[in-house]
């Protein structure tokens, strides 16, 4: 063989020998710049093999793990993702079992059998592993108190009292400390599924547009009126906190949790308000998963054991706000970080409480569910559009995409049986 061949065949053989080395994990958590960096070089620093961390947006992942099903050999090794976005993977038969590592990790990692059996996805057999949870919750400066309504407690506020908050807050500053990470980068959708629709009207689909509903509206777009006026360009809580722009806050834990860690003693967290239907939250399960034509499973499997080592969960944790699935040592973390443990488990332990389950079985489609509750917004609160009106077009729009994905109903929402969910 000539040399010129040889050499090229030898490296043909090296970029393989290299690539196979690599275990390539995708992930729609984690995926600001900074947390992946930590991904990369804190929470993964100990694992022996070499790892490509690759963050990818939830709207678009769907589309990529179909695309590595279809073709003769996947790329991926393993998949980082909430349990709805894994979910279509399963449907059409893109996930591996992994029913041998979850008895291996059964007997020394201490997750507990209800988590665990979430990863079954209602069948017999395990198609992920958990490896954090996590929900939302709300912050406060501690100088917002002296404003708080006679007799409210801030773990067991309502709606009513969360807007005579803000505005007393307003009355006697001038400004409006309330703030929503209604901004682009925010996920102000969630707000809408996980405690304003759950708490107001029991459901997020079939009491989209009922009587409950409008007046929920009404009186949001009242509230709105002590809210900060920047909110609609919060993408993360922290910083305007930390800023004292805002007082009170709503977000996801891992977007609270920098001001939570650098003044701990300046914040208090506790559960979002309830509503005359409960206290909404939403409970939030990251699962890892190995598509059916990984490239190596074996190698996949190894990084799983390693996340749900007890010093793995507690470094996910300490550095990007999510909370274990496994037994760990959190003694060692900081005020800050314990602070947002203790809000957390405020937010589970409500008696109140209405559990929201992440949209599933939407695939693709999610990004365009969640954009109908922030256009509603858009209509109703900011343009001031007639209620009904906006609720029923955009209930329409609601059915349409439902119909289209054939998805049964959720909790809140009763249940349709093998029925499309829909509108009432």
């Amino acid at each position: 063989m000539p040399l010129r061949s040889l050499a090229a065949t030898a490296c043909l053989l090296l970029a393989t020998w290299a690539n196979a080395q690599t275990t390539t994990i995708v992930s729609t958590q984690m995926r600001p710049v900074e947390e992946a960096e930590k991904v990369r070089n804190v929470i993964l620093k100990g694992f022996p093999d070499a790892v490509n961390f690759v963050p990818e947006d939830g709207n678009t992942f769907f589309t990529r793990m179909k695309a590595e099903l279809g073709a003769a050999q996947g790329r991926v090794s393993m998949a980082i993702a909430l349990d709805g976005e894994l979910a279509p993977v399963n449907q059409m038969g893109g996930l591996s079992d992994l029913d041998d590592l979850a008895k291996r990790l059964a007997g020394s990692r201490e997750i507990s059998a209800s988590i665990m059996a979430l990863g079954k996805m209602g069948g017999e057999h395990q198609r992920f592993i958990p490896l954090m949870t996590n929900t939302f919750q709300m912050a406060a400066n501690k100088k917002a108190l002296p404003y708080l309504p006679a007799g409210a407690n801030v773990n067991s506020l309502s709606y009513a009292q969360l807007r005579d908050w803000a505005k007393a807050m307003k009355d006697a500053t001038g400004e409006s400390k309330l703030g929503f990470p209604a901004g682009p980068k925010g996920l102000w959708w969630r707000f809408f599924q996980a405690s304003f629709y759950p708490s107001h009207t029991g459901g997020i689909v079939r009491t989209f547009r009922n009587a409950d509903a409008q007046k929920a509206w009404a009186d949001f777009r009242e509230m709105w009126a002590y809210v900060n006026p920047r909110s609609t360009s919060y993408g993360f809580m922290e910083e305007p906190l930390k800023s004292g722009e805002v007082w009170v806050a709503f977000d996801h834990t891992a977007r609270l949790l920098s001001a939570l860690v650098e003044r701990p003693n300046d914040f208090l967290v506790f559960p979002a308000p309830a509503g005359a239907k409960g206290r909404g939250f939403m409970p939030v399960i990251v699962g890892m998963a190995v598509p059916k034509n990984a490239p190596d499973k074996a190698a996949a499997e190894r990084v799983i054991d390693y996340l749900t080592r007890p010093a793995a969960q507690a470094a996910i944790l300490r550095e990007v706000g999510f909370f274990p699935v496994a037994r760990a040592d959190l003694s060692q973390l900081s005020p800050g970080v314990q602070l947002a443990s203790n809000g957390m488990a405020a937010v589970f332990a409500a008696k109140d409480g209405r559990a929201s389950l992440l949209p599933v079985q939407l695939g693709a489609k999610g990004g365009e569910f969640n954009k109908i509750y922030v256009d509603t917004f858009t209509r109703i609160v900011l343009r001031k559009e007639d209620i009904r009106t906006v609720l029923d077009e955009q209930g329409k729009l609601m059915d349409a995409l439902l119909k289209e994905v054939g998805a049964p109903c959720w909790a809140p929402d009763a249940s349709s049986g093998a029925q499309v969910c829909s509108v009432q």
